[in-house]
């Protein structure tokens, strides 16, 4: 969980709400109930904890520490694939040891967004019903962590990734051999995101592409990629299956919930998005690549 100052050709934010957890947890809160685990400073505003609590979203498992909340500063050029970082702040986040609440260790799904693969593994060992398990990594931890990220993906049913992370991980340009490289780690899934290309899915049944949705406006992509794997995970909870026809349903999901994300600053758009929005827009998809 973070406080992020976000610049676009489109405006501007400061210290609104964000972080991988926030937009995964909430995207995932519009179909299934939610914990969250994070670490958050004495700075961060209760109106954020309110709002999540809000959206029906189990808080327990944010921790408030002495110090600053995890910062991030950013712009976006009209090329919005790309997020040009000014500055990152860890602040409370560099000493953060999670720990699983009562209550949530006996949890069906669980997603472990991307923090050092040391403290998903941490995470995921505190577990004991896990029916569904998935991961999300980045650049960063590829490159300074790639042995305990490799055991972390071998423990875990289901991989998100960018495409530019999936290369740099196996080192090589097919995204196809990539793949299967991460399957023959151990996953049974591994999903490639591909932002404004939409998303691959690969299995041992083969694969599956989903388009994005066309906006009009995009206006901030950050948090699109969280937002995209928490509303997948939320639909396979809310579904009650893991076979490669659900997920490749949560997929499609996800892309749909992602394209709200990116449509306003911030999560500002999944604050009010219904379920009925959600559905319709799923319609569209389906629409997108359907032919006779």
């Amino acid at each position: 969980m973070a406080l992020d100052d976000i610049r676009t050709p489109f405006g501007e934010v400061k210290k609104t709400l964000g972080g991988a957890a926030t937009y995964a947890g909430i995207a995932a809160s519009i179909f299934t109930k939610v914990g969250v685990i994070a670490v958050v400073g004495k700075d961060f505003p209760e109106e954020h904890i309110r709002f999540l609590n809000g959206k029906g979203i189990d808080t327990r498992g944010v921790k408030f520490a002495e110090g600053r909340t995890f910062r991030w500063s950013a712009y976006y050029e009209y090329d919005m694939a790309q997020a040009h970082t000014l500055k990152t702040e860890l602040n409370v986040f560099s000493g953060f040891s999670p720990e699983v609440p009562d209550g949530f260790s006996g949890a069906g799904h669980v997603f472990l967004a991307n923090i050092d693969p040391k403290l998903q593994m941490h995470v995921l060992g505190q577990m004991r019903d896990a029916r569904f398990t998935a991961l999300d990594t980045m650049n960063f931890w590829i490159g300074r962590s790639r042995q305990r990220l490799t055991e972390a993906i071998g423990k875990v049913d289901a991989v998100f990734i960018n495409d530019a992370e999936l290369r740099q991980l196996c080192g090589t340009h097919s995204l196809v051999k990539a793949a299967k490289h991460v399957l023959r780690m151990g996953p049974e899934f591994v999903v490639v995101k591909k932002g404004e290309h939409g998303a691959l899915l690969f299995s041992a049944e083969g694969a599956f592409s989903a388009p994005a949705f066309p906006l009009e406006d995009v206006i901030d992509p950050t948090g699109a990629g969280d937002s995209f794997a928490g509303a997948a995970m939320g639909w396979l909870a809310k579904s009650g299956g893991a076979d490669e026809k659900q997920v490749r349903k949560a997929v499609i999901y996800g892309t749909a919930v992602a394209s709200f994300n990116a449509e306003h600053f911030g999560a500002g758009k999944l604050r009010g998005l219904t379920i009925e929005e959600v559905e319709e827009r799923v319609r569209r998809l389906a629409e997108l690549s359907r032919f006779e």
